[in-house]
């Protein structure tokens, strides 16, 4: 059974419904941090770093952080208590969770995981007004959207997804 996706447009419906205010720029297809960041590096905020991950018992995490952040997948897996380690999960497995491909991996995927198997972590840094306006994909590569923190915390509420907020700067 395919289960029906919420695509770019849906979504930016669903955030103007939940009274959401967004800024979206446009630009070309993008696969990694570093082929965004020439398009987005002078927007007042920061990018989103976001990688869909699984440990040893196949538990699926969606990792969202500022782009410029360190992550060592060691060091993750012990602030999340992750069994066995964390390594990338297939596109295969982001497609049936998320409805999402490779380079297009958000936190508004969350809105496709209605039965809750994708634990959200996030940098904390997203929920303590350290920026003023967070940059994600919106369902494709080719356009980024820029929502506030209160913002954010609104869209997953509206997910039913309770962050694990955890400090990489420690």
């Amino acid at each position: 059974m395919t289960l029906p996706r919420v695509c770019q447009k849906e979504l930016l419906q669903k955030l103007t419904e939940l009274g959401i205010a967004y800024d979206k720029i446009e630009h070309p297809e993008v696969f990694t941090v570093e082929q965004a960041l020439p398009h987005v590096a002078h927007l007042e905020g920061i990018f989103a770093k976001n990688l869909f991950l699984k440990d040893k018992k196949k538990q699926f995490y969606l990792f969202c952080a500022p782009h410029d952040c360190d992550v060592k997948l060691n060091d993750l897996s012990k602030l999340v208590k992750a069994s066995g380690g964390l390594r990338f999960a297939d596109e295969s497995v982001l497609f049936e969770k998320l409805g999402l491909t490779q380079g297009s991996v958000t936190v508004f995927g969350l809105l496709n995981d209605t039965e809750h198997s994708v634990k959200l972590v996030l940098d904390d840094r997203f929920t303590n007004n350290t920026y003023t306006k967070i940059y994600f994909h919106p369902m494709v590569n080719t356009s980024s959207i820029g929502i506030t923190p209160q913002g954010l915390m609104t869209f997953l509420k509206s997910t039913g997804h309770e962050p694990l907020k955890i400090n990489l700067m420690e």
